[in-house]
């Protein structure tokens, strides 16, 4: 099981309680996310808190000014962000099969359980809808690849736009669009050509994510819809092997060692593959969506949850 430093940990603890008072809320459950949580931190590495927090006075939800619905602080000497939802935010997040959401179940590395998440997190686990999950992952593998990898255009309103082949002849761009592609002049003045950041830590965040979305795809197909582990090296040695080949898994493997030796911000190109860091747009909602975890049940663990912070 991953462990963080005994100092970081009673640092998030006073973090924690400085929230609970400057907010009047109660904290029933904070772990680490991000790469501390999957297995792939360096000693370089931020630590990224995750957290649930319940208003110490419920009635303010049927207050006009409602208590807060997230909460953000960072410690910028202690490197360390905190991200909070409320109590209801969190069982919506659930209800949508929200993989951040899911993934704060999962973390192994807790650092406040005044609720303990584990029926929740099996529950979650049995009846999530595999479709929703799906098109998480597959976002953060195009959104990512789009955004840092790919050579691209950025439009005057911020739009980014692949570009799929340089045309030095013709002095133009072809680019990707939703339809399909388009060819853009060099000289258009609503483009600019800009700077990519291919570092082994945005290739593996694609990796990851591309790989996540395309194993639930296959082991669907087969009728299990297996959730891939949390932690990165666990599913590359455990899960993996049943969807993809050994060079997938090799490449895949090197980058996540090079982000923990430390070499996350360096520049690698492209490491991934564009072809596969786009898993299929279209999958059959005939095999791969259900209903989701149940709102009467969720509401259950709810008022199991408001009950362990009072």
């Amino acid at each position: 099981m991953a462990t963080v430093p005994n100092h970081v940990s009673e640092t998030v603890d006073e973090l924690l309680t400085a929230i609970e008072r400057e907010h009047d809320v109660s904290i029933a459950l904070a772990v680490a996310r991000g790469s501390h949580a999957w297995g792939a931190a360096s000693p370089e590495s931020d630590y990224d808190v995750g957290f649930v927090f319940v208003p110490d006075d419920l009635r303010r939800y049927a207050h006009l000014e409602e208590p807060p619905t997230t909460i953000h602080e960072t410690a910028d000497a202690d490197e360390i962000e905190l991200q909070g939802w409320d109590v209801r935010t969190f069982a919506r997040l659930l209800a949508d099969s929200n993989d951040g959401a899911i993934d704060l179940l999962r973390s192994s590395i807790r650092y406040r359980t005044t609720y303990d998440p584990t029926d929740l997190a099996e529950y979650i686990e049995r009846t999530y809808n595999p479709i929703d999950l799906y098109h998480a992952w597959r976002g953060i593998a195009t959104g990512n690849y789009r955004k840092y990898i790919s050579h691209h255009l950025v439009r005057t309103d911020d739009e980014i736009v692949p570009i799929v082949e340089v045309l030095e002849d013709e002095d133009a761009y072809v680019v990707e669009t939703d339809d399909g592609t388009a060819t853009i002049p060099a000289d258009d003045e609503r483009f600019a050509e800009t700077q990519t950041k291919p570092t082994v830590k945005r290739n593996l965040t694609i990796c990851r994510a591309a790989m996540s979305a395309r194993y639930l795809k296959a082991t669907g197909e087969r009728g299990e819809h297996d959730l891939p582990a949390l932690e990165f090296g666990t599913f590359l040695t455990e899960q993996a092997p049943a969807v993809f080949d050994a060079d997938r898994i090799e490449r895949a493997r090197e980058l996540l060692e090079r982000k923990r030796a430390g070499e996350g911000a360096v520049d690698i190109g492209d490491a991934v593959g564009r072809e596969f860091a786009h898993p299929p747009r279209e999958i059959d909602p005939g095999i791969h969506a259900r209903e989701g975890p149940d709102t009467a049940t969720l509401d259950e663990f709810v008022d199991e949850l408001i009950a362990a912070t009072e």
